[in-house]
Parts: C-alpha cells; sequence; structure tokens
C-alpha cells in the first residue's frame, strides 16, 4: 500500500505540473504564495514535500526538515484512500472526525495548498455560453427569480428572464371546464429581480473596508457617536485583524454570549453564501447568543390558527398541494382576503402566479376583494371590493358566521365529524353567552361595511364552494396577521374554512399561487437546509442533506438566546423577555424566553449582515438607540451597500453581490422554512449561481470574509473543509438527484436544469381532501412529526383531538383565562382603531403592507431604477421621495394636493412623503408601503423627521399579545399634514403608550 501512496504523491506532483503549463489560471494560483507542503504518513516516515516558489512547483520524496505545512494520514493505506479520486467526502468526514489524519501549519497557508489541490480538478471546465459579438451568457438566481446574465469584457449588459429551449421539459396542463391550461415555456422575474444590474453599479456600493473616524479599539471608542461620525478607509488586514481581535477579546473579557449576529429581512440567494450556510457555520464555531427569529410574516397564523388545526411546521398556514387543479375545476368563487399576490410576486416566485390568475378571468369565476386598500390584485381581476375598517375585518368574519349558523348554510356533517367545540363557539357567535349575536348589524358598526353587503356575501359564499385566498400566499403568510389584529384574523380564516368543510372539492385556502403540479419527488437542497452550516439544530439539514453531502457539523454552545422582537431593549436595558418561534410541536411557542441566562455574559459585540432592521422593523428608532448604547462595545456590518445601518458601525466590511460570487440553488426552493414551496412556479429550477463578473473594488464573498475571519481566529480549516465556493457548489450538486439527470459539466456551461412534471396519476393529491374523507395523510411532506400524531401516525390533524378544534385544547391548557386569546375565538377592538382614545390626536389608520416593487429594503434606493417607478418613489425638488396614499376626501379637508410633500406622524415620529391622492383608499386610512431602505434624518438621528421613507419608524413595536412575541405594526394611528419644509424636531415619547 506505501508503493501506492508514493504513486499517488507522485501523480499529484506531476498533475500540478500539467495543469499549470496548461492554464493560466492555475498558473496564477501557484504564484500567490511560496510555501512548502509536505504530505505523510504518521505510521512511517513515508511521504512527499512540494515547493511553491515564484509561480513554479518542485517536489521531492521524503520528509522535508522544515515545511509551512504538513498533511499527516494515519496509514499509507488510509492516505491512498483518501486522496485517490473521485473523492469519497463520507470517508473524508469520517476520517477528520476520527482524526485519522492531522493538519499542522498556518491555516490559511493548509488552505492555499488544499486549495491547489482542489483546483487541479477545475482545469477545463467552461462556464456559461457564448451569445456572439464577444458576450457571455451566464446564469444567477435572485430572490425575484432566476435570470440570464450577458456579459461583456467583464461588465454586465443586461439581466432577463429565462426562455427555455427545445431541449428542456414541457410544461403541464391542467383540464378543467371543457378548456386547458398551460403555462408559457419561460420563467418569469420580479421587477427588483429586473433592477439587478442597477444595483450592482450603485454608486452606493461599498467597495473597500472603513473603520469609523473616532473608534479606536485601544483607547475612546465613542459609541454616542455611531450614525453621526465619518468613516476613513482602512486595508482588509486592518480590518480583519480588528474584527477578529474583537471577537476573541469579548468572548475572553465577558464569556459565553458576548457575541450576536442578525440577519433581518432576506439576504442574496444561494445555498452557500446565504445566511443558513456561510454565516451560521461561522458563528457556530464562534459561539454567539442567538436571535430567535418571530415568525414576522407569518404571526397571526402561528401565534393563533395553529391551535385550532397544528401546522406547526407550517407555521400555522395551509397545506398548499393540488389547490391549483382543485381551484380551476371546482371552485364557484374567491374571496381574497388582505390577499395580494400580484404585488407580494409570491415571495420568491416572481410573477409564476399571474399567468394561473389571467385563467380565472377566462373562466369567469367571480371574486371578492376584502381590504381597506384596493390593491394591485384587485384592480388586475375585477370583482366585489369590501373595505372594511383597518383591525375589524373579524368582526366581519364572524358576521358570516352568524348568518351560517341562522340560515343553515354551513356543512354540518363536517363539523360534526371533523370538528370539536363548534357549540361553544355557535354560542359565542349567536350570543347566546354574551347577549351580543354577531350580526351584518352589529359589525357595521365596527367595520363600517353595510350590513347588507356582508349578508349578500354571507348567503353566496354559503351558497358556493369557495376558496379562501387568505394573505399573500393564499394560504397564509403576510396581509393582516401582521396587524394589531392579526391573531384574531387568522383564527377567523380557519374558523370559516372549517365551517364550509375544508378539503371538499372546490373548498380549500389559495390564490392560485400555491399547488401546481410540479413534481415534489425531484430532491435538491433548499436554503432552509443549512448549506454547508452543519447545523441539525436550527436548519432542516437533518431531513435530508446532511445524509446526502457528508460534511462536519456544527453547534453553537451557546444556548442564550434574544427574542427579536425587543433586541434593542435587550442591549439598552440588559435584560429582556419574550416567546420563542418553535415550530416542532404546538406547544412549543409557550416555553418563555428570559435574557440574560445564568451564567452567561450580556452581549457586547453585534455582527449586522443582510438586510437593514432600520426601515423593517417597528419602532425603528429603537435600533438608533442600540447601537448608541454604551454597552455594545463593538459593532461591525457586512453590507453590499452604505445604507441604512451601515453607518452605526466601527467597521464595515464590503461585501459582494451573488453576481460577483459562485453560488447554487433551486428557484423559490426555502426549504425548511416553507415545504415544498417551489409549487408556487409553473417550474421547477436548478440553476448555477455564476460568477458573472469580479467582485467590484475590494468587495469580496461572504463565504471569503468568513473564511480570512476564520483563518484568524485558527478555525479556517474547520470552517472551509478546504474547499472554495465552487467546490462546495459542486458538493451541492452532487448531494441532489441532479446528476442522475445532467453531468457537471454540462450544468456549469447551461447553467440551468427544469424539472420536468410528473404524469397527472403522480401528482401530488389536493391539501385537506384525505382529511374532509376520514383517510390517512397521504401528502409529500414530513410534518407534522410523528410524536404530533395523538392517535395512529398519519390519522388526523395535529391538534389534542386529532380534528379541528373551534375550542382550542391547547390554549385552555395554556392559559384558560387570557382575554387577548381566548379558546375560542372572540372580536377584540383594535388599540389602533378609531376608537382609541389616541385617535383623537391621530385619526387617520396607516396600512404599511409589503413593498410591490422592491423585495424589503432590497431594490429601494441605492440609484436603483425602481426609484423612476412613479408609484414607488416620486421626484421631487431632486429627491425621490416615498408616496402615501391618501382618499380625496381626507386630503381636502387637510389642504392636501396631488405630489404635495406631506408629515405623517405621531408620538413616535415623523416621515415625510409624497402624496397619492387615490380613490382606491377608504376614507379613514392612508397607505404607505413599508421597508424603505433609505434612513435620512434631518437632524439627530433617532430623534427627527426621516425623508427617506421610513414608515416603520411610526408603527408599534408592541406585541400584538402579552404572551407572544408577535408583531402587530402593519397598520397604526397617525396624522397626515402638509409639509412646508421646516423640520420640527420632535422628543421621543419615554414609554410607547401604543
Amino acid at each position: 500500500m506505501s508503493a501506492r501512496f508514493s504513486a499517488t504523491l507522485l501523480g499529484l506532483y506531476a498533475a500540478m505540473r500539467y495543469c499549470a503549463w496548461r492554464d493560466p489560471a492555475y498558473r496564477a494560483q501557484l504564484a500567490e504564495r511560496d510555501l512548502i507542503a509536505q504530505i505523510r504518513t504518521l505510521d512511517a516516515d513515508i511521504g512527499r514535500w512540494y515547493e511553491f516558489k515564484a509561480g513554479k512547483v518542485r517536489s521531492g520524496s521524503g520528509i522535508h526538515p522544515q515545511p509551512d505545512v504538513t498533511l499527516s494520514y494515519e496509514t499509507a493505506a488510509v492516505a491512498a484512500r483518501l486522496l485517490t479520486l473521485p473523492i469519497n467526502w463520507q470517508e473524508q468526514i469520517n476520517a477528520a472526525k476520527n482524526f485519522r489524519f492531522k493538519v499542522e501549519g498556518p491555516d490559511e497557508l493548509v488552505y492555499r495548498f488544499t486549495q491547489l489541490m482542489f483546483a487541479l480538478r477545475t482545469v477545463g471546465w467552461k462556464f456559461g455560453t457564448a451569445a456572439g459579438e464577444g458576450i457571455q451568457r451566464f446564469t444567477s438566481m435572485t430572490n425575484a427569480g432566476p435570470c440570464f446574465v450577458f456579459v461583456k469584457d467583464g461588465k454586465i449588459l443586461r439581466i432577463t428572464p429565462i426562455d427555455f429551449d427545445e431541449d428542456d421539459a414541457p410544461p403541464w396542463t391542467i383540464e378543467a371546464r371543457g378548456r386547458r391550461f398551460t403555462p408559457p415555456r419561460k420563467t418569469t422575474l420580479a421587477v427588483h429581480g429586473l433592477a439587478w444590474k442597477s444595483l450592482v453599479y450603485s454608486p452606493d456600493r461599498l467597495l473597500y473596508p472603513m473603520r469609523r473616524v473616532d473608534f479606536d479599539p485601544r483607547g475612546e471608542r465613542h459609541p454616542e457617536n455611531r450614525g453621526k461620525s465619518g468613516y476613513v478607509r482602512i486595508t482588509w488586514a486592518e480590518a480583519l485583524d480588528l474584527v477578529a481581535g474583537e471577537i476573541s477579546r469579548v468572548k475572553r473579557e465577558h464569556g459565553p454570549g458576548a457575541v450576536t449576529y442578525n440577519y433581518p429581512s432576506h439576504h442574496s440567494w444561494g445555498n452557500v453564501g446565504y445566511w443558513t450556510s456561510a454565516l451560521l457555520r461561522f458563528f457556530n464555531a464562534v459561539g454567539h447568543t442567538r436571535i430567535n427569529h418571530n415568525p414576522d410574516s407569518w404571526e397571526g397564523w402561528f401565534w393563533g390558527a395553529l391551535h385550532h388545526w397544528g401546522n406547526s411546521m407550517r407555521l400555522g398556514t395551509a397545506e398548499p398541494y393540488g389547490t391549483v387543479g382543485d381551484l380551476l375545476k371546482e371552485a364557484e368563487l374567491i374571496v381574497f382576503w388582505s390577499s395580494d399576490p400580484e404585488s407580494t410576486s409570491g415571495i420568491y416566485a416572481g410573477y409564476e402566479g399571474t399567468v394561473r390568475r389571467t385563467w380565472l378571468k377566462e373562466l369567469g369565476i367571480p371574486t371578492v376583494h376584502i381590504e381597506p386598500y384596493l390593491n394591485a390584485t384587485a384592480a388586475f381581476l375585477g370583482g366585489k371590493w369590501i373595505a372594511p375598517r383597518p383591525g375589524t375585518d373579524t368582526a366581519l368574519a364572524l358576521a358570516l358566521a352568524q348568518v351560517w349558523i341562522a340560515e343553515g348554510l354551513y356543512d354540518k356533517k363536517f363539523v360534526a365529524e371533523r370538528t370539536v367545540g363548534f357549540e361553544v363557539w355557535e354560542r359565542y357567535v349567536t350570543g347566546a353567552d354574551d347577549g351580543i349575536p354577531k350580526t351584518p348589524e352589529w359589525q357595521q358598526a365596527e367595520t363600517g361595511v353595510p350590513a347588507r353587503e356582508v349578508r349578500a356575501l354571507a348567503r353566496e359564499w354559503g351558497a358556493k364552494r369557495t376558496y379562501i385566498a387568505a394573505g399573500g400566499w393564499g394560504n397564509g403568510l403576510g396581509g393582516a396577521c401582521r396587524g394589531p389584529t392579526g391573531i384574531q384574523w387568522a383564527r377567523a380564516m380557519v374558523c370559516l374554512s372549517a365551517m364550509q368543510g375544508l378539503g371538499r372539492p372546490g373548498v380549500n385556502f389559495g390564490n392560485l399561487q400555491w399547488g401546481t403540479p410540479i413534481d415534489t419527488t425531484f430532491y435538491f437542497s433548499g436554503y432552509g437546509e443549512g448549506g454547508f452550516s452543519g447545523d441539525l439544530v436550527s436548519t432542516a439539514s437533518s431531513i435530508s442533506l446532511y445524509q446526502r453531502m457528508p460534511h462536519l457539523p456544527s453547534v453553537n454552545p451557546t444556548s442564550q438566546t434574544i427574542p427579536r422582537t425587543v433586541l434593542p431593549e435587550a442591549i439598552i436595558e440588559g435584560r429582556a423577555e419574550g416567546f420563542p418561534r418553535e415550530s416542532r410541536s404546538m406547544e412549543g411557542q409557550f416555553g418563555a424566553i428570559r435574557y440574560p441566562a445564568a451564567g452567561h455574559s450580556k452581549v457586547r459585540l453585534f455582527y449586522r449582515y443582510g438586510g437593514s432592521n432600520l426601515g423593517t422593523m417597528p419602532d425603528s428608532s429603537r435600533y438608533v438607540q442600540m447601537y448608541q448604547s454604551p454597552n455594545l462595545e463593538f459593532v461591525v456590518n457586512q453590507s453590499i451597500w452604505f445604507e441604512g445601518e451601515a453607518k452605526f458601525a466601527d467597521v464595515i466590511l464590503p461585501a459582494c453581490t451573488s453576481f460577483e460570487r459562485w453560488d447554487v440553488s433551486e428557484w423559490c426552493n426555502s426549504g425548511g422554512f416553507a415545504h415544498h414551496s417551489q409549487t408556487q412556479l409553473n417550474h421547477r429550477m436548478v440553476v448555477m449561481q455564476h460568477k458573472c463578473i469580479e467582485p467590484l473594488g475590494e468587495s469580496k464573498s461572504d463565504y471569503r470574509i468568513f473564511l480570512e475571519l476564520a483563518h484568524r481566529l485558527g478555525l479556517g480549516m474547520y470552517y472551509s473543509e478546504g474547499m472554495s465556493e465552487l467546490d462546495w457548489v459542486q458538493r451541492m450538486f452532487e448531494a441532489s438527484d441532479l446528476p442522475r439527470r445532467m453531468s457537471w459539466r454540462k450544468f456549469l456551461r447551461k447553467g440551468y436544469y427544469v424539472v420536468p412534471a410528473p404524469p397527472e396519476r403522480l401528482r401530488a393529491p389536493v391539501a385537506y381532501r384525505w382529511f374532509n374523507e376520514g383517510r390517512k395523510k397521504n401528502l409529500p411532506e414530513p410534518s407534522p412529526l410523528p410524536s404530533e400524531y395523538k392517535g395512529q401516525y398519519l390519522e388526523g390533524l395535529q391538534t389534542p383531538s386529532g380534528k379541528f378544534e373551534f375550542e382550542c385544547t391547547t390554549l385552555k391548557r395554556y392559559a384558560p383565562d387570557d382575554p387577548e386569546r381566548p379558546p375560542i375565538l372572540k372580536y377584540a377592538r383594535s388599540r389602533e382603531g378609531v376608537e382609541s382614545e389616541r385617535a383623537a390626536r391621530f385619526p387617520l389608520q396607516l396600512l404599511t403592507p409589503h413593498p410591490r416593487f422592491s423585495f424589503h429594503t432590497e431594490g429601494d434606493g441605492k440609484d436603483s431604477f425602481l426609484n423612476d417607478i412613479a408609484d414607488h418613489r416620486v421626484l421631487i425638488d431632486g429627491r425621490y421621495y416615498w408616496v402615501l396614499r391618501l382618499n380625496p376626501a381626507d386630503a381636502d379637508t387637510r389642504g392636501i394636493r396631488e405630489k404635495m410633500l406631506v408629515r405623517v406622524f405621531n408620538e413616535q415620529g415623523a416621515v415625510i412623503c409624497a402624496a397619492h391622492l387615490s380613490h382606491r383608499v377608504r376614507p379613514g386610512v392612508a397607505h404607505g408601503y413599508e421597508s424603505s431602505a433609505i434612513y435620512e434624518p434631518l437632524g439627530e438621528a433617532g430623534r427627527s423627521t426621516d425623508v427617506g421613507g421610513a414608515l416603520n419608524l411610526i408603527t408599534p413595536k408592541k406585541s400584538q399579545i402579552t404572551r407572544a412575541s408577535a408583531m402587530g405594526n402593519s397598520n397604526c394611528l397617525v396624522e397626515v399634514e402638509a409639509w412646508t419644509g421646516a423640520a420640527p424636531a420632535h422628543a421621543t415619547a419615554a414609554a410607547n403608550p401604543a
């Protein structure tokens, strides 16, 4: 075996010389650093050394007296097995975990040597497709969808959606009502995806590492000046040494839990560079206080609806399977309730659902739209618009239920056989227990909707097979669930669906956004499966990926947690409490979180990454105060653009975009976050995210930044396993089902693969049909966990009774006397409603839904062409202002005209916007999208009027209910007035009465 080992090492030397002769890129890699590497056995003095000097390589057999790097294998047999191609990754990981080989030498040099070995495989690889005239066509994936990227002379020329070629799989077809419906053979790309060229070349790009001018890590740190003082350019070596040194210092001086990081509001797409992968592996290796993210897009469903029907691993939302076909074939009415998929683009799904919603028009299926603002979907589809006051939807829902009970317009058989507790809720709805029947007349005083309209809707709905389109996805997420009464609203949606016999033909949840008949059995990892993080606790890696792609595990040893909704308070006040987003069981959300944890340090170092908290989180001024707190000894910001929170850091590390690095992903596959979210698509697609151009300036990929920090902390080889980003991309490819369909080299060149649709007999069954008909669950999803079934596995719902519960057993057990979340759905007025005492000072209700054109803060600002869309921002006197929509009657009483600058304000702060007058907003309501990327105070940050459009400065931070960490900020009380140009400063209230 020693002869084979020696031959392998000699072959390695020959391959290096050959590749250096053949490939200029490999020659350049050889010249990056001089070093001497040794490969040897531990049981005998057998080996070979390699010297790299001035771009040349020479080698000799035996043991070198002074190598920089040594790779030692237990025996020659072990070495030969591990070094022989093709690489067996399971063998590699087993050997590493069992210490059958060891590595000696500086981390960075070891990595350089392993990369010289791995790079031998890449010589001759070709990427992308020649498009003529010196143009190369690459592929990439964005939050908005997949795209072609056309590059010439190292610059991006244009970005387009992908048109399929003749070799790509054909689409599926649904036959409904004598018609055949087939989606087009192409992809779609949401507007913010089309804006990526302008984002890559934005003048706001961060291109060099920077340090705050008055921050001295060895002297005065001046935390009070974060957000005020400027920056000075420093080298990468200085920046990385400083950051790594601070991580080591705070861990040493303060103990476990002193480091934390946050990853707000989504990041650039990819399985390698995404936060669940590169960032999570790094901070698990460091040890950190975890920020427990509230289910910000699912609030009402997770904290409310879940207790009626389970679905905890879907955060309380509905099953999606087969609903496109069922709706087109069987539904007679669709009620869009706080549902605007044409604006939210389905989240990650481009405009895939739009073509399917055009089929509704062709079939003539009537639609009703319930929302205070006539949104883009309602304008596109037409139909009846019902506009309740914000926060009063539950009153309207209860009135529908009252009519159904009084007139017998509900599925009595389903209620009797598949539900429990109906008689208890029925007493409340009919007024038998409180003397107040929840009639359409009763709701009119609450909602402002005429009783006759509600009664007519109740009769039409009760007489027709009806789909509820609840929230942007139709089966949950977004919309009214994020308002102060969102828990009530989500509970109301599921109670109405149960009354109508959930799961029978034509009765389900959906708006044609989810539930396409694609192949759900083909495996490719989603980003929620953790990439190469190795985290089996905080990701869904253990479900499939970890068995398919052997890699080193990573564990965060620190048990301390901070609820995200009170992160600023935790830093500023040094203590906080909240409730977890825990989806493994129905009761997981009940366990209170208390910070600080026993024996742990309070957070002293904050590492910010991804989208901005400013502009996306309620009462955003809290974050200014957090950053300026002396309790934070060090703040580092890893950002692509100089915006939002980047201006509050001590050190800024410039990250490149996903167009400037390697990655791989499947379109719309979020893995463990929303299982089979690809059923939003017309075609499943795996996409090679080519490195289309070199990183601009001195920016680096997130992976590279974390790797170089890890080198300084002695964790580089553990972090990387010797891999480059492209190496990890290949390992992700090999861990999937894709190698059975397409070769690695073809995938590199073409850049994408379209997964064929299954034959009709293999399509997923319709959601909840199994439950309606009393059969075992037969859907292609691994939830709930086996232990959550209370009887036989796959029989019944996740609830304690196994049935739909109008009276929730889990809430009765936990807090039966909780007036904010009683065991049955009840109506309570919103604290941000017109009946509030504050309404005398702030009489308008501000709606702040997700933006239509940007994706959270991605796409907004940054000199993006989205600024030129008049419904996004308006150019006035050289500045692009955020748009606030007002009913003309409300504008007239305030002397406000079209495109006039207005000040929208309450006791928390003020924001300047451009007024747009529209009858699509009901009187008494103002409408402005949340997630402005620009925070631009006219005076002191956190204490002055903002002209950037950050409406979340004035939204309330208070949880929807006391016993949950549930944001409820999507509508609030404000006043609006014409702005004269003066910017009166205001003092933030010591305590928010909201």
